[in-house]
């Protein structure tokens, strides 16, 4: 089943429980939030605190992205501040296999990101431990970027291998989705699409969720 996540760095941050609110109501399955440290990615978005206020005031399935060096230090208070998911990139400093085993200690779901240059093999080792699996569309850091084409390759290869392992992991795609990229995403095996502009952004989110959805033929 197709599953539209939204990233909140599009968000009108001035009324950010109200934005997500109403992107939820429109429609939208999980929140995707962003965390940016300024050292693994060249930008800084929002960490812990704004995490637990917003989970706080508003029920989501919270889908929690970490673009930071170091995520093993970081899983426990996030997964604390309400985070459903954490995944954390291939490319970080921390120890794979400990960080998943971390976040599931935690008690949340573990899932594991590749940058556009990183070849979808890297991920294979940690699949039966995964969750979900994210593969960058983007250069990490920045929204409104352009899609890269290169993604539905590796989405491709990784729903391969999941499949001839008999695994089912979530393939989640996040950077520069709308109605034209969404549907090249979705035919190669991703069912998780991040789309932030295109739904925060749009004069009608729920036009918009509902154009991604019927794009893919969800």
């Amino acid at each position: 089943m197709l599953k539209l996540s939204p990233s909140i760095l599009a968000a009108d941050f001035t009324r950010l429980g109200e934005s997500c609110a109403a992107v939820l109501d429109a429609g939208a399955d999980m929140l995707h939030v962003d965390v940016m440290d300024g050292a693994f990615v060249p930008n800084i978005s929002l960490g812990v605190p704004v995490l637990a206020a917003l989970s706080a005031r508003l029920p989501a399935f919270y889908d929690v992205h970490l673009m930071i060096r170091r995520p093993l230090e970081y899983i426990k208070p996030f997964c604390g501040a309400g985070a459903s998911l954490l995944t954390f990139h291939l490319e970080a400093e921390s120890p794979v296999e400990q960080t998943i085993r971390a976040i599931r200690d935690a008690g949340c779901r573990a899932g594991l990101s590749i940058k556009p240059a990183t070849p979808p093999e890297a991920v294979f080792p940690y699949l039966d431990a995964l969750d979900l699996v994210l593969v960058m569309s983007v250069e990490p850091g920045f929204g409104g970027q352009k899609f890269m084409p290169a993604a539905a390759g590796k989405i491709a290869a990784i729903r391969a291998e999941a499949e001839r392992r008999g695994l089912s992991p979530d393939i989640e795609v996040d950077g520069g989705i709308n109605p034209e990229t969404a549907p090249l995403c979705v035919r190669a095996g991703a069912n998780v699409l991040v789309a932030g502009s295109a739904v925060f952004r749009a004069p009608s989110p729920a036009d918009a969720i509902a154009a991604l959805r019927r794009a893919c033929g969800a």
